[in-house]
């Protein structure tokens, strides 16, 4: 039998030999790489045998607690960071940038007393006055289906002496997801038509009033309301939103979904039900808004900055232990890693814990507007915001280079940790969201780390469920490493990063040509205007 030899056959098979050759010796290349650079090895070890994010963790979640703009917890949760940093011989100092309404919360007791005797799991917003130690005690109503604003304004007559209940009244407490495992298919479909129906009439409803879901509960306290009862249901079991009160007399309580719903059906079914609220706070007038900054001085570029970013302010619902204790236990672990095996980085490593970022990004745009000689010689800037989460995205924020030096930076990271992230070149600058986007404003090289969700946006995002238990704590070390090392290989990059912006394109929408965000100032005078 004659066998018939292609020559372009094994020419490609040589060509396939080589191109095999040449992937693996460069994977070789970028493994040894990342095996002998001392300081990335070193950064590795220190951050796995040595770890200080879980008693971080429990110093600034457990005993501190949420860190609300304008509360002692906040001063607190500032000046614990800088006697940390300077435990750890990094200077730090905490930076004034405006001014306020300080607050402090207190005991917040809920309790049905008619038609039967039950304590109500809820709690007061933020800011709101002192109901005092003895509490108010009123019938519960809620807001009638009306013809007109004409005929709101006859029932509002009604209202004074009485709690008056403005949420929406839930079909179901269960999440889609648990519907989706258990239900029927029909029951479901049921379900979500039952609830938009009642989400579409209550919309209505609200319309036919003359007020927004912002003015209504300063309408009822105008008209005597003896306080007001919410529940912002985050589409999780027991978990709530909970954010400020628009009350300056009475008490807003958030009672979650289970009591909030029973007391509605007990309205509307004329039970009458009766409630008992002591919603103790204190005004403390006027306190401080701060930054809290630390840095590592540089050696040879001292002027260019690698910046570390998180925001420390939180909502108080729970401990703001996922929005953004675990960056904020991001950016310190980095920091404590880099002074212990990177203490002379050719350029000055600064890392910022915001405050008030929950507000409008109030702190970073301050420092954005208080220090443009930092921002103007960024060499790169990295946030992490997003939850407990391992990071799973990185974008180049609209710089046309920035795959070059990103990517060559991601290199050194170990593969269980790059395996896991997904890079977007060169991205789209964000106009907001987090503290990057104030830099990003400034036309600063800012990157947010993105992190995997964990049921961050319904579960633990601004809730009473943003707890210390829901820390992933093996997530957040494989992030302080991968931030350790970016910010290592950003000080020790030959060349500054370049700043060229792509051209952004035609918004869909509008049809115009998109433009890149310009810096905005801070409420440097929160809640006292």
């Amino acid at each position: 039998m004659t066998i018939k030899i292609n020559p372009n056959q094994i020419h490609m098979k040589k060509a396939f030999k080589l191109f095999l050759i040449v992937v693996l010796l460069l994977f070789n290349y970028s493994f040894q790489a990342q095996e002998q650079d001392p300081v990335v090895k070193n950064i590795i070890e220190e951050a796995t045998n040595n770890s200080q994010l879980e008693i971080l963790a429990h110093e600034l979640l457990d005993v501190i607690g949420p860190r609300l703009v304008g509360t002692p917890q906040m001063q607190q949760a500032n000046d614990w960071a800088v006697a940390k940093y300077t435990k750890w011989g990094i200077p730090a100092k905490n930076e004034k940038w405006g001014e306020w309404k300080a607050w402090e919360r207190g005991i917040t007791h809920i309790d049905m007393l008619e038609p039967r005797v039950q304590t109500l799991d809820g709690m007061q917003l933020a800011w709101n006055p002192s109901t005092g130690p003895k509490g108010v005690t009123a019938e519960v109503v809620t807001i009638p289906t009306v013809k007109d604003s004409i005929a709101f304004q006859n029932w509002m007559k009604s209202v004074k002496g009485k709690f008056v209940m403005t949420s929406i009244y839930q079909a179901t407490g269960r999440p889609d997801y648990n519907w989706e495992e258990f239900a029927t298919e029909e029951s479901f479909e049921k379900m979500k038509r039952e609830r938009d129906t009642l989400e579409k009439e209550w919309r209505a409803n609200m319309e036919r009033t003359g007020y927004g879901r912002r003015e209504i509960n300063q309408a009822l306290e105008e008209a005597g309301a003896a306080g007001i009862i919410t529940s912002y249901w985050s589409k999780a079991f027991g978990s709530n939103k909970i954010f400020s009160s628009r009350t300056k007399k009475i008490p807003t309580v958030d009672i979650e979904l289970e009591d909030y719903t029973m007391l509605y059906r007990l309205v509307e079914y004329g039970n009458k039900p009766v409630v008992k609220i002591v919603a103790e706070s204190k005004d403390l007038g006027v306190s401080p808004s701060l930054n809290t900054i630390a840095e590592i001085k540089g050696t040879e570029k001292p002027d260019e900055y690698v910046v570390l970013s998180a925001h420390f302010d939180s909502w108080d619902g729970g401990t703001g232990a996922t929005d953004n204790g675990t960056g904020t236990l991001v950016m310190m672990e980095a920091m404590r890693i880099l002074k212990k095996v990177y203490p002379n980085p050719k350029r000055t490593i600064l890392v910022g814990h915001w405050g008030s970022e929950e507000q409008g990004l109030n702190g970073s745009r301050a420092f954005v507007e208080d220090h443009p000689e930092i921002v103007n010689n960024t060499q790169a800037m990295f946030n992490q915001d997003n939850g407990t989460g391992r990071v799973v995205n990185i974008s180049g924020a609209g710089f046309l280079h920035s795959y070059e030096y990103l990517s060559r930076w991601l290199e050194a990271v170990p593969k269980d940790i790059t395996k896991h992230i997904e890079t977007h070149f060169p991205g789209s600058p964000s106009g907001g969201g987090s503290d990057n986007a104030s830099f990003l404003a400034a036309g600063a090289p800012a990157f947010n780390l993105s992190s995997l969700s964990w049921s961050y946006w319904n579960y633990t995002w601004h809730t009473n469920r943003d707890t210390y238990d829901k820390i992933v704590f093996d997530d957040v070390r494989s992030n302080a490493i991968l931030t350790a090392i970016l910010v290592y290989m950003a000080c020790e990059d030959p060349n500054r990063t370049s700043t060229e912006k792509i051209v952004l394109p035609i918004d869909s929408r509008t049809g115009e040509q998109r433009t890149w965000p310009e810096p905005r100032s801070p409420e440097r005078r929160g809640g006292l205007d």
